[in-house]
């Protein structure tokens, strides 16, 4: 899946083998070029680079956001809603441990949306989240 301008992002790691794992394995990211320090990942088109770095790796902040306690540091995607479905009930059958559970959060306000947070081996953060309109992905 192309995008127009793809971003990258750098995030740290404990285990380059539970990181192929986990976004090779589990998320189903393909996996591009590596070292013996890093692995990067087509992440639904962009470039996700997971570096040897076990001291800087893990969430450690959260923030109030409609009643949970969100992980600050995080990434992740705007799937649609059959896909953040299909990934949910994917986490669940591989017993994934839950940071927020898979819900609707802002129900019947601006921007409802489907959200989930989850934790990769290393323990950085994830949210994938849907909207049933997508036209309320920057809505005010």
């Amino acid at each position: 899946m192309g995008v127009s301008h793809p971003f990258h992002l750098a995030f740290p790691v404990k285990s380059l083998a539970e990181a192929r794992a986990f976004y090779g394995g589990l998320l189903g990211c393909p996996e591009g070029r590596s070292s013996a320090t890093w692995v990067d990942f087509d992440f639904h088109g962009h470039q996700i680079v997971a570096h040897l770095a076990p001291d800087e790796a893990g969430h450690r902040t959260t923030g109030e956001v409609d009643g949970d306690d969100v992980p600050v540091r995080h990434f992740g995607l705007v799937l649609s809603m059959a896909e953040w479905e299909a990934l949910a009930a994917r986490l669940r059958a591989a017993g994934t441990r839950f940071v927020i559970e898979p819900h609707v959060r802002f129900k019947g306000q601006v921007g409802e949306q489907a959200t989930m947070f989850f934790l990769d081996p290393s323990g950085n953060a994830l949210e994938f989240k849907a909207f049933a309109d997508p036209s309320q992905l920057f809505a005010r």
